[in-house]
């Protein structure tokens, strides 16, 4: 069957997801989903939505999502010619790479982060170099001062879950005033600082968001693109020309509600950072050297255990961790946070594992 396809596919290495275990009640902290349910406007809204029988369904969404986006630019200071909503923060991101960075130059990332930014510039045919992280995985802007044709990085980065100030944000900003620098903020709402507050002074600067993580929305996909209104045309340009109505009804009403839901969003994020203090003490306790995180998730080695025998041991247990077996990080597992109770389970494992 391998014949009909076109070049392109042959040399493509797709992006690989965190395993969806097909299992009754798993601990299932490999893929950085929230552990709480979407604040209960959500489920209302989607309810009013299918009142009538859900006679709505039979009509196209609104091809802008003008309601939403208005909803999301006035809770973040922006006009809404200053926002693109897209089907989660990955079509945004592909996007993004059609409409902003396909230039001479090539472009830079750090050599640990987000694994779907090498398939897409393998996709779109973008040329990209990667930028090593320090020592402690940190982010050097500093790093990317050479010539390049865009910088792309994530804040917080993953899977280390290191946040920049959003001093070194601008720092990069001034650094490279002639390209396009995308931020890309899934996490953000965990413990970093938001570059949204400087688009207005940098007309190169686009940040990536998501509901899926923070608003735990990640079945309903939807994100967004901030930025100066050119940066955005050229967003839906590129939309428009792929597919004209990418949010479905069910998508916009419940993202809408769950940013009309502040007190809910604002506890969630509360609870998700407090369990995530509370296991990186434990992990450390139990020998794990934790990096320093801002996210919704940890990036933790251990001292004399192989990741890759303990990613298999919990699975057998029904706990689910992701484990990458990439240079300089082999060693590391990538815990989401869980509810309390979930992190408990897993301490719990891992003592029994440690004392096999």
């Amino acid at each position: 069957m391998s014949r009909f396809w076109s070049d392109i596919v042959h040399r493509l290495t797709p992006y690989v997801p965190g395993e969806q275990p097909a299992l009754a009640h798993p601990i299932k902290l490999n893929t950085n989903e929230n552990p709480y349910s979407p604040s209960p406007r959500v489920v209302d809204a989607i309810r009013r939505e299918l009142c009538d029988d859900g006679a709505s369904l039979r009509k196209y969404p609104d091809p802008t999502a003008r309601a939403l986006r208005e909803v999301v630019a006035a809770h973040h200071g922006l006009r809404i010619e200053q926002v693109f909503a897209g089907n989660g923060s990955d079509e945004v991101l592909a996007h993004a790479f059609q409409a902003l960075m396909k230039r001479a130059d090539p472009i830079c990332f750090p050599d640990i982060t987000y694994s779907f930014y090498p398939v897409y510039a393998q996709l779109y045919g973008v040329e990209y170099r990667t930028i090593p992280l320090d020592a402690d995985f940190a982010i050097d802007v500093h790093a990317y001062r050479a010539p390049n044709g865009g910088i792309l990085m994530p804040n917080p980065n993953a899977p280390t879950g290191r946040a920049l100030p959003l001093s070194d944000i601008e720092a990069l900003l001034k650094a490279n005033p002639d390209v396009p620098v995308i931020i890309d903020e899934a996490y953000v709402d965990f413990g970093a600082e938001s570059a949204v507050k400087l688009i207005d002074a940098y007309s190169n600067l686009l940040v990536v968001q998501t509901t899926s993580k923070a608003r735990s929305l990640a079945g309903m996909r939807v994100g967004f693109a901030f930025g100066d209104a050119a940066l955005i045309e050229a967003l839906r340009r590129v939309k428009d020309s792929f597919n004209s109505y990418p949010l479905d009804r069910l998508a916009q009403v419940a993202a809408i509600a769950s940013y009309e839901d502040r007190a809910w969003f604002e506890e969630s994020c509360a609870k998700v950072i407090a369990s995530r203090n509370r296991l990186t003490a434990q992990l450390e306790a139990l020998g794990f050297d934790v990096v320093p995180s801002a996210a919704n998730f940890v990036f933790a080695k251990h001292a004399a255990r192989d990741a890759a025998t303990l990613a298999a041991a919990l699975r057998k247990r029904e706990i689910f961790v992701r484990h990458f077996g990439l240079p300089r990080i082999d060693q590391h597992l990538r815990i989401s946070i869980g509810t309390d109770s979930e992190c408990d389970a897993l301490v719990g494992a891992l003592k029994e594992i440690a004392g096999d």
